[in-house]
């Protein structure tokens, strides 16, 4: 037993101690262990030294009002979630009640506790049953979504909710809602409190498969661009290899190709900043028609929209789109109308999102797969809790295949022979084409189905319950429902219990496990088939023309030779997917530096931080500087232009002693300065502080626009044989230190040409130039 393990074990022993003391309390001097608790903390103990009595209040309250006594192997999850491990917890082995413990020791701090889960359903059913133990006890708790995702809560909702001692939501929602409550423009708007502690519920499924995409949220619209059109159709000209190459999800055109496009634009450097625009828009024309697959990656609706596809999920993301172009060099390949462009106002990713936890842990049944990884970019170490219950499933050996049709034949004659013996089936594949292909070969054969492609959480879950009842056929991808138990029907023991099909090689070891996880729950019988073909989508990465010599049909090929390149095909993605992921922390982790900075500064300004105005009086003075130097040739057009953009609406001859244009202008600066000043009077601190929080965020969404932008752009430069991520930091810091003077300058202009006037209650309106 390692270090570790032996914590656990001594604290899970300290915790079945107090079990036997809270029994004998009353209900009533159960929940005042909530008041004691809370006192004993303000005291200066710590949420440590509570642990064994806090979880054993918890553990009698679960019992009392669920009537579920957790078992030693959920205490221990609860306790090594409370120490902030990562815990991997075979499926059904009662994950949602082993967070109630963790959940109610963190939210008698009065911080921010929260539990992110997959979807929207999981986030409210927990909230709803798991919510009762927490009221019991004396603590809030609120659900962070609604059950229409149409439905917006509004800011004082959102309040409402974060202000709870425990909230459930899911990763989504709560990493847009940081986002947002970093666009507020006064203090009170603010609805999140300091993150705190934090569990994620599927956590390899938010931390690795859901991290390499950024949260991005969009603003108002950039001017159309008309490099669409023909940038689509210079990329269709291309010829594989000889002009551009398709490697590791990646696309980048060869020396020939910038040749070629240099001819076909009619420009000299493809790279050179003046042609940025072109460059952005034949990247994004290429990663359109190369790296996204209609139906794989997005589908076109019949009102003739692009809906992308969540590839971890199979589910459609209504109302999300790709950033910086991507959506609409999409549109221009499938010939419809473009959408308006938006730019990017607020981008973080998933990774730096739960790294401002302070205390941070998660729990899934397949995360140890994942360990290394964890513990390199969250610092975050695995540990495997044991089953309550040994398991009986049988996971019976992979079979392959040469072809497709060969699979998914054997899979329906697998099926028939099952279900005719009454034995529940649950077919899973990753793909919604693959659902829709066994569904017409299940017709074919007369059987009664339901189909889940993972489009609505609500009716999946409701659905997938019923998946373990005698004679019942389920067809999924392989996130329809998850975290939903499929209990047994009668009967369903004797007959072997869920039976499990998987249809083709996942994209990693911790999907198939997922899958077959979904049958075996708490030591009950069951059983699961994987059928592979070289056909399957994770075998394209080996290649059309090198698969094609192995599935000629006369030609013969071992099934060990076969089962070899599947293995293959699927380390290589699973490794792909590795660096993709690994990728995405370190241009992340650029802008979180830059958010970093920006969000303190504005915080600071929305608590009230007044601006020294000899500071605001020496930026101004360098604005000026700055002005002169890049203009070597002043005549007093250029300088009474200066004024009339930067300092005064009103003209005003130089004064005699003022012999050279720059003290002019400084001097015209000051007089600016104090006439302002004495308009506004005790008001002008607030105002220079508002006129200060506007020139900050149009900075900020120009420099997260361009970032994002910059950061597709830049990808066409591996050809260069350059370090890219070096390409990217050294542009970012660069357009970071510009950003900044452009800050000061706005600063400036919003503070001497702004118009104030003043609304009900004496709130200051600005009218900014």
């Amino acid at each position: 037993m390692n270090k570790i393990d032996k914590r656990l074990h001594f604290l899970l022993g300290k915790v079945k101690e107090e079990c036997t003391k809270v029994k004998e309390l009353s209900d009533y001097e159960l929940k005042n262990k909530t008041n004691e608790f809370k006192r004993r903390l303000a005291e200066g103990e710590t949420t440590d030294d509570l642990l064994p009595e806090a979880f054993a209040v918890c553990c009698e309250a679960d019992y009392r009002v669920l009537g579920m006594f957790p078992f030693d192997v959920q205490i221990l999850g609860g306790i090594a979630l409370h120490l902030c491990y990562l815990c991997e917890m075979n499926t059904g082995e009662g994950k949602t009640l082993t967070a109630t413990m963790p959940l109610y020791l963190n939210g008698l701090t009065g911080k921010s506790t929260i539990l992110v889960t997959a979807n929207e359903y999981l986030a409210i059913r927990d909230a709803e049953e798991m919510g009762q133990v927490y009221e019991f006890l004396g603590l809030s708790v609120k659900a962070g979504v609604t059950r229409d995702t149409n439905e917006h809560l509004n800011n004082d909702q959102k309040k409402e909710i974060y202000a709870a001692d425990i909230v459930y939501t899911t990763h989504g929602s709560l990493g847009f809602d940081y986002l947002l409550n970093n666009l507020v423009h006064s203090k009170e708007d603010r609805f999140m409190r300091e993150l705190y502690y934090v569990i994620i519920d599927e956590a390899d499924s938010v931390l690795l498969d859901s991290a390499s995409m950024p949260l991005v949220i969009s603003g108002s619209p950039r001017v159309q661009s008309n490099l669409y059109g023909i940038t689509d159709f210079f990329v269709t000209t291309l010829v594989e290899d000889e002009h551009y190459i398709v490697e590791d999800n990646k696309v980048w055109l060869t020396d020939k190709g910038i040749e070629y496009a240099q001819r076909y634009f009619r420009i000299e450097n493809l790279y050179s900043k003046e042609n940025f625009d072109v460059l952005r828009h034949v990247v994004l024309a290429l990663r359109a028609h190369y790296l996204m697959d209609k139906d794989v990656d997005y589908v076109v609706t019949d009102s003739g929209e692009i809906v992308l596809l969540d590839k971890s999920t199979g589910r459609k993301m209504n109302g999300m789109k790709l950033r910086g172009g991507s959506h609409q060099a999409i549109e221009e390949k499938e010939r419809l109308k473009l959408s308006q462009e938006q730019r990017s106002v607020a981008s973080i990713t998933y990774q730096n999102l739960f790294n401002l936890f302070p205390k941070m842990s998660g729990m899934s049944g397949t995360i140890a797969d994942g360990k290394d990884e964890l513990l390199e970019v969250y610092h975050k170490q695995v540990v495997v809790i044991p089953p309550n219950k040994p398991m009986a499933r049988k996971d019976l050996p992979d079979k392959y295949f040469k072809t497709s049709e060969e699979q998914f034949d054997a899979v329906i004659k697998e099926t028939v022979k099952r279900h005719n013996t009454g034995q529940p089936v649950l077919l899973i594949a990753s793909l919604i084409s693959d659902t829709e292909m066994l569904s017409k070969l299940l017709v074919q054969e007369n059987i009664e189905h339901s189909v889940l492609n993972a489009n609505n959480a609500f009716w999946e879950a409701e659905i997938i319950k019923e998946a373990g009842q005698k004679n019942v056929v389920t067809v999924a991808t392989s996130m329809a429902g998850r975290g939903t138990d499929i209990r047994l029907g009668s009967g369903v023991k004797e007959l072997g219990g869920l039976c499990v099909l998987g249809i083709g090689r996942m994209n990693n070891t911790r999907d198939e496990r997922q899958a077959r996880g979904r049958a075996g729950r708490q030591g009950e019988p069951g059983v699961s088939i994987f059928y592979t073909s070289l056909e399957d989508d994770v075998c394209e990465i080996l290649g059309d023309d090198f698969l094609e010599k192995y599935i000629e049909k006369d030609k013969h090929i071992s099934k060990r030779r076969i089962k070899k390149l599947i293995n293959k095909s699927q380390k290589i993605k699973s490794e792909s997917s590795v660096f993709q992921r690994k990728n995405a922390v370190d241009y992340d982790s650029v802008m979180q530096r830059q958010r970093t900075i920006m969000y303190k500064t504005r915080n600071d300004l929305l608590d009230g931080k007044s601006l020294d105005e000899n500071y605001l009086l020496s930026i101004c003075e360098d604005n000026i500087k700055d002005f002169v130097k890049s203009n070597k040739k002043l005549d007093s057009y250029a300088v009474h232009r200066y004024v009339l953009d930067n300092l005064s609406y009103r003209l005003q001859e130089m004064d005699e002693s003022t012999k050279n244009q720059k003290d002019y202008l400084i001097q015209y600066s000051k007089m600016a300065f104090n006439t302002k000043k004495k308009s506004l009077g005790d008001r002008f601190s607030e105002y220079c502080r508002l006129c200060t929080l506007r020139a900050l965020d149009d900075g900020w969404v120009e420099e997260v626009d361009y970032l994002q932008q910059l950061q597709a752009a830049i990808s066409g430069r591996s050809s260069a044989q350059r370090n890219l991520l070096f390409e990217y930091q050294r542009e970012a810091r660069i357009s970071f230190e510009d950003m900044e003077k452009s800050i000061k300058k706005a600063m400036i202009r919003n503070i001497l040409l702004g118009e104030v006037s003043f609304g009900k209650d004496n709130e200051m309106i600005i009218l900014y130039p």
